[in-house]
């Protein structure tokens, strides 16, 4: 079963410490969790995500998911867990975000929404209750509320449109997921979403609607609409708003966040969860987040750099591999390179995250937040 378990809480900051308990495992925050978004992270085999990254769990999508391999295959191969062989734990977004930013053609009404498919033009609806069946036939631990993205700049007449529709999707969708069971012999919880934009007032409705819709099967809060195009100072405002209102003994997720440094403002702010394909997309184009700062590996400086790849990281790759042998096969175009940084920034992502609860349970994370944060923005 879904249980939170706090702890540690640091006392100059909202930064806290948990255990997630979950029937694949514990997950224990903060977390970052690696985007899977068809079934795998790309580039990454499962063996080192587990050995080498220490991913405790990581994300599938449902739109994507849905669309290919199919239900019929999901279903048949006994979960998503069993399909990608990961027997650690699994969130599915609701795939809300994808069909609104990838369908070229869609509708959002009281009932739902209707899509054409991104891949072949086919036609699709989701509505809150076929949107519960399918979490349930992926199978993921975690699963969250179909909902709205609202833009970042959205005007607050947009954004409160906006959040009627996905309060009105959330009742329904809470009816359908307390009304139904788990299909493979584990537990699943969900996770309503909050929306609201940049707007304090609709955030506060919606957290106000969504704790009155609370029950066992609410396993934590997921915080959206953010990083979506407002500034990212908004951002913070918005979480520093939000995540006081939210419930202290459940897990608090900021959807499709971000940067080593959002990470780790959103951690100061009381966030426990997040995910962004920003580790894997980044190192496909040559881009590498260190503790000493950030390395575009395509750069002409590091053709001759046969020292290794980074000396403080935790990966095989850092050690094994040099900046000049990275650099050429980003430059010869060869898959491997992309595989190399794809692994490296998805262990220094879990490596943040991990120094993170470490400094909060030791009571100095705000200072040692302070003092890293400078770092992770240089360009070397």
């Amino acid at each position: 079963m879904f249980n939170f378990t706090r702890i540690a809480n640091d006392t100059s900051s909202h930064a806290r410490a948990g255990v997630i308990s979950t029937d694949h495992g514990e997950i224990h925050t903060p977390i970052f969790m690696p985007v899977g978004t068809v079934g795998s992270v790309k580039g990454v085999y499962h063996r080192d995500l587990k050995e080498d990254i220490g991913a405790e769990i990581i994300l599938g999508n449902t739109y994507h998911l849905y669309l290919r391999p199919g239900l019929d295959i999901l279903r048949k191969a006994g979960g998503l867990h069993k399909f990608e062989n990961w027997d650690r734990p699994i969130l599915t977004d609701s795939g809300g975000f994808q069909v609104f930013s990838l369908a070229p053609i869609r509708k959002l009404t009281p009932e739902g929404c209707r899509f054409a498919s991104h891949i072949d033009g086919s036609r699709h609806t989701f509505t809150p209750e076929n949107n519960v069946t399918t979490q349930r036939i992926i199978g993921a631990d975690i699963v969250m509320a179909l909902d709205e993205c609202c833009p970042g700049d959205a005007t607050e007449k947009y954004a409160y449109k906006s959040l009627k529709l996905t309060q009105g999707w959330l009742e329904r969708f809470c009816a359908a997921f307390d009304a139904s069971e788990p299909l493979y012999g584990y537990s699943q919880t969900m996770f309503p979403i909050i929306q609201g934009c940049v707007y304090p007032e609709l955030r506060k409705m919606a957290v106000e609607h969504a704790l009155s819709l609370d029950g066992p099967n609410r396993g934590g809060y997921a915080i959206g609409g953010l990083a979506v195009g407002e500034p990212t100072e908004e951002m913070y405002r918005m979480l520093e708003f939000t995540c006081p209102l939210l419930p202290e003994d459940k897990p608090r997720y900021l959807m499709g966040v971000g940067t080593p440094e959002n990470i780790l403002e959103g951690i100061s702010r009381g966030v426990d969860m997040f995910d962004c394909v920003m580790p894997t997309r980044n190192g496909r184009n040559g881009m590498l987040f260190t503790w000493n700062g950030i390395m575009n590996m395509r750069n002409a400086k590091w053709a001759d750099d046969l020292s290794e790849l980074d000396p403080s990281g935790t990966s095989f790759v850092d050690h094994n591999y040099s900046k000049a042998y990275l650099r050429h096969l980003f430059v010869s175009g060869e898959m491997f390179g992309a595989m190399i940084a794809s692994e490296h920034n998805l262990a220094f992502y879990l490596d943040l995250v991990r120094t993170a609860r470490e400094h909060i349970i030791q009571g100095d994370f705000a200072a040692w937040k302070n003092s890293v944060v400078p770092k992770l923005r240089e360009r070397l």
